[in-house]
């Protein structure tokens, strides 16, 4: 949904810092004006000539951070402080080994590859969601307030949005169950914002609110309404904020006139077993509502999965709670996408901001370590079944050459076709490029 402001409920951080004290999405760019974003529209999209593996993206975002040797890259030869408690086991892919809460994605590993070898330096969890957002290094300390809401550099997302476009009435460009944290417009302004469905559609009564008709309202009055606000947008020409409502409003009324946003929002007419095989989960569900959105014309669903920032007593809650519904739910996305037909034309990635310490604390958890995590890439033109890159005996550090946070977005935008050298003009004129540098990951796509 369009909002703007949050409660300060949800699950907090290490540093007590609530998750969600923001501007809602969209907030972010208005300082810009809107301007930009109509002389943007304007320009060529920049796919001429360019390959574009995968129409669409899923980003499943661990939120936290997850452990990498307690799920994709475990260490059974290590010390058990360094090890953990859980067993390893065989994958599909003779001579790779995950965790035993990982089971699922262990039978698939034939179908996605697991990089093994990020790493960057920023390890806090506000900072370090912003750079792999955002591909920026924060000029904030991490937990300070307002939390990043891109008010400069786009996010991801929005940059998917800005060059590719929607497919039809969905918006190109979805956050759910509530807004990924740096996954704002930034200076390209409120017509790539996401659109957030702010509701767990795990629960019985899940349905997008903004898509019901205003009680009591006809649809001729709507009309009306709409034409009077209309002319007197004419006469007047909006700037900043309420540019940016105008720009907000017109998203929401256009959805609720949509029959195939409605139907695609409509998670409850997924068969039961379906719904199962993800998992009756927040995450679970999302992926399935993120397949469902996909499938109608979306081009970019962020899933912000939060609560991985296991600093305490965290391999019951691992065990239970946050590895088991990932795994399910990767596993789940990844074959129901084949089975339709469109895992080779969407690219599903899951990751976090980090990963966690190689040595178990005195509470123990795995506290805060950005030098080392695993990235998992599905479809889109990725070549199945590998292991990319490794980390050192206690999974510290990378053993040979890391992948860095402009190597991830290069990555997923040149499968996407969209090309991160291409620059825009920021509120000062100075170009900014897509993504600053960078490679494809070696290795990572079919030739």
């Amino acid at each position: 949904m369009f909002n703007f402001t949050l409660p300060g409920t949800g699950s907090r951080f290490c540093d007590g810092i609530s998750r969600r004290n923001l501007l809602r999405v969209g907030s972010t760019g208005m300082l810009a004006g809107l301007s930009l974003p109509q002389l943007l529209a304007a320009e060529d999209s920049g796919l001429a000539g360019r390959v574009a593996r995968a129409k669409a993206c899923i980003f499943i975002f661990l939120e936290g951070g997850p452990p990498h040797q307690d799920m994709w890259d475990p260490k059974p030869e290590a010390p058990s402080e360094i090890r953990g408690p859980f067993a390893t086991i065989p994958t599909s892919v003779p001579g790779t080994f995950f965790t035993e809460h990982c089971s699922h994605c262990a039978q698939l590993a034939h179908k996605f590859t697991v990089v093994r070898s990020h790493s960057h330096a920023d390890n806090g969890h506000m900072t370090g969601y912003y750079y792999v957002m955002t591909g920026r290094k924060p000029t904030f300390p991490d937990g300070e307030h307002p939390i990043p809401t891109n008010e400069l550099f786009p996010s991801l997302g929005s940059w998917v949005s800005r060059e590719l476009g929607p497919r039809g009435r969905i918006p190109a460009y979805i956050n759910m169950p509530h807004p990924m944290s740096a996954g704002g417009p930034g200076f390209l302004g409120a017509e790539y914002a996401p659109f957030v469905i702010e509701a767990d559609p795990s629960q019985p009564d899940f349905e997008v609110k903004d898509l019901s008709a205003v009680a009591g309202l006809s649809t001729l009055r709507q009309a009306q309404r709409q034409r009077l606000l209309a002319g007197l947008e004419e006469k007047k020409r909006r700037g900043g904020r309420a540019a940016a409502m105008t720009t907000y409003y017109q998203k929401a009324t256009d959805l609720m006139a949509s029959p195939e946003a409605r139907q695609a929002f409509h998670i409850q007419s997924e068969p039961v077993e379906l719904r199962e095989s993800y998992g009756m989960t927040q995450i679970g569900q999302c992926a399935l509502l993120g397949r469902r959105l996909i499938e109608a014309g979306c081009r970019f669903v962020g899933i912000d999965a939060p609560g991985w920032d296991v600093h305490f007593n965290c391999f019951p809650s691992l065990k239970e709670d946050l590895i088991p519904p990932a795994d399910k739910a990767f596993a789940a996305l990844i074959t129901d996408l084949e089975q339709r037909g469109l895992l080779a034309e969407t690219l599903v990635v899951m990751m976090g901001e980090m990963g966690r310490t190689p040595r178990v604390n005195a509470q123990a958890g795995r506290d805060h370590w950005s030098m080392a995590q695993s990235i998992l890439f599905a479809g889109g033109g990725v070549k199945p079944g590998q292991v990319i890159g490794a980390t050192d005996a206690q999974a510290a550090a990378p053993t040979g050459d890391p992948i860095s946070v402009a190597d991830l977005l290069k990555t997923v935008h040149t499968i996407l076709g969209i090309d991160s050298d291409k620059a825009f003009p920021d509120p000062l004129g100075r170009p900014v490029p897509i993504v600053g540098g960078g490679r494809v990951i070696p290795g990572l796509l079919t030739t």
